[in-house]
């Protein structure tokens, strides 16, 4: 774990020296927000709802990309003579989440300002867009680790990441109906729940045995 906190450690002190990539990210996500509020006022639920997501999904893939495709060869050959493939492909699946719940969070509060909120339960669709988060944030992280093989290739990482990702983002859209009113069967949130965590693991898991491999590339 100490390892693990290091390497996190290493990650947010470079964001904060590097500001303008966060706060670009940042200017991103309010722009676009803005933009639509210019363009369609208060959207109905079912268009609240997918604005939602795909500004998430397009997010992710800004805010991840960075945490391999910014590393330098000769950083990460040092990286390989003082930590394990393991601690470190954790540490970038930590990184992604927290900065991924930091902009789900801002994107939730600017919806509500600019776009209004329809939602009837506000704290289940913030549960819900948090979890959404993780999901996004593993996923791509795996996909930018392998990307970043590839000779630092952005667009590989959307190419890969892109089929994985629509399972789940048809999940969430789904789930997330919940919070503006729509009644589900007896059982039927709790499944797709369980079914999203169940993919996050899976996801972890796969990080955590296929990463070594890239890792000795």
């Amino acid at each position: 774990m100490s390892k693990i906190f290091t390497l996190l450690k290493k990650d947010f002190l470079l964001e904060l020296r590097q500001q303008h990539t966060f706060f670009g990210i940042l200017l991103y996500v309010a722009s676009t927000i803005f933009v639509l509020y210019l363009a369609m006022g208060q959207p109905e639920s079912n268009v609240y709802n997918g604005i939602f997501w795909m500004i998430q999904l397009f997010v992710c893939v800004n805010a991840v990309a960075k945490s391999f495709l910014q590393e330098s060869k000769g950083r990460m050959l040092y990286f390989f003579s003082i930590t394990s493939p393991v601690h470190f492909i954790i540490a970038k699946l930590i990184y992604s989440t927290v900065v991924m719940l930091i902009m789900v969070l801002l994107s939730l509060l600017l919806f509500k300002i600019l776009l209004g909120n329809p939602l009837e339960n506000y704290v289940q669709f913030i549960g819900i867009a948090c979890l959404g988060g993780i999901s996004l944030s593993l996923v791509f992280t795996l996909m930018a680790a392998i990307a970043a093989k590839a000779q630092q290739n952005a667009a590989v990482m959307a190419i890969l990441g892109f089929p994985l990702i629509i399972p789940q983002l048809l999940l969430l859209i789904r789930l997330s109906k919940s919070a503006f009113g729509e009644v589900f069967r007896q059982g039927a949130l709790l499944q797709i729940t369980l079914l999203l965590i169940a993919l996050d693991v899976l996801v972890i898991v796969l990080a955590v045995v296929l990463f070594p491999f890239l890792w000795k590339d």
